[in-house]
């Protein structure tokens, strides 16, 4: 079994901004792959389902997005599985929006749900990192992710949204420079491979 985890914060107040990215990922993959109804468990939201030949358990933190890793760390010592059994979806501003990255392993980059995560499980997981632009003044960054989506970044976000969905039994196989290649195909955004970044 894998988990895929996204990222984000519980509420309706949060619901679809750009820090919720993560959260809106695994919805929609959960919705596109006929997955289990969602339940509350491991401090969180979690659903069931298989991925081509994988099982897996998607899980939505419900402890805010400073405290995912409590939620992550349950869910993986009540199925006994190791950090690079995890998957971790969210937002990301240091990269242009709708751009998608993996890698496994490597720093927070600011991101405090992904070092909530690395506090709890050590850095050996895997990102998936979507980029949500920044908004040019760092002191602008906290407004800029706690809020909604403007119509126009949805254009570019809705698809990427769905190709990560429709593409998921490829990261869930282990294939993510297939996985990048065809989310890249269905976007009709450059093909990418994985990360070489160190961030």
């Amino acid at each position: 079994m894998l988990l895929f985890t996204g990222l984000g914060n519980p509420g309706a107040r949060y619901a679809s901004t750009r820090h919720n990215l993560g959260f809106v990922v695994v919805d929609e993959i959960a919705r596109r792959h006929g997955c289990d109804p969602w339940r509350n468990r491991h401090h969180g939201s979690v659903s069931r389902g298989r991925l081509g030949r994988t099982d897996v358990l998607l899980l939505k933190p419900a402890t805010f997005m400073n405290r995912s890793g409590v939620a992550v760390a349950d869910a993986l010592r009540f199925y006994k599985l190791k950090p690079d059994d995890v998957s971790v979806f969210y937002d990301e501003i240091d990269l242009a929006p709708g751009k998608v990255r993996v890698k496994t392993g490597g720093g927070a980059a600011g991101h405090n749900g992904v070092r909530s995560v690395e506090s709890h499980i050590g850095n050996g997981f895997r990102r998936v990192r979507i980029g949500i632009g920044h908004p040019g003044d760092k002191n602008q960054v906290e407004s800029h992710v706690l809020n909604d989506f403007y119509r126009s970044e949805m254009t570019i976000i809705g698809p990427v949204i769905d190709a990560v969905a429709d593409c998921a039994p490829l990261l869930a196989a282990g294939d993510e420079a297939g996985f990048l290649n065809a989310v890249a195909l269905a976007t009709r955004l450059p093909a990418a491979g994985a990360d070489p970044d160190p961030a």
